[in-house]
């Protein structure tokens, strides 16, 4: 049996501490797509082959957070962009996993091509399920989701600069 892995976002808004979300990711279920997420919490593969970037979520921002839906984090600063540990992009593992409650998954433009682009789901989004690969759930930091959510728009627009300060594994 593989032991679930923990990965942690440290949030600034408006350039402010704000607090620690931490995620358990669904290792068993989705084994690359958990990887991939963990490798960009940690920063431990470097700069990217393709682009030069660095391949990590720390001082990514959320460019889309919409109350009692989603946040979602961005590379290029309006949603495009971003690229896997595995290259550009990757196949969906499965959808074995339904959007409840809130969890992480996987942002895409279509089939097959997710990268580095995630969201986190605020509460139950049934109508993703079977489009995007779920990975991972919130393990603590809900009141962070809440003030994640205080700045966003139906629009999607924040009205706040909401950043991944620091990203990591947690080993316990």
């Amino acid at each position: 049996m593989t032991k679930s892995t923990k990965v942690f976002f440290d949030i600034a808004i408006n350039a402010k501490p704000a607090g620690r979300v931490t995620f358990k990711l669904f290792n068993e279920t989705v084994p690359k797509t958990a990887e991939n997420f963990r490798a960009l919490c940690t920063g431990e593969k470097g700069k990217s082959a393709l682009s030069g970037m660095p391949l990590t979520y720390k001082g990514s921002k959320f460019h889309r957070i919409i109350p009692g839906f989603m946040a979602q984090d961005f590379t290029r600063g309006d949603g495009r962009g971003g690229e896997s540990i595995y290259g550009a992009k990757f196949a969906d593992e499965n959808f074995k996993i339904a959007h409840r409650g809130p969890v992480l998954s996987m942002a895409n433009a279509g089939p097959n091509t997710n990268g580095s682009q995630f969201f986190i789901c605020f509460q139950d989004t049934p109508w993703l399920d079977g489009k995007h690969t779920v990975f991972g759930k919130i393990e603590s930091g809900e009141e962070l989701l809440k003030k994640l959510e205080s700045v966003g728009t139906p629009s999607g627009a924040p009205t706040a600069t909401v950043e991944i300060s620091d990203c990591g594994e947690i080993n316990e």
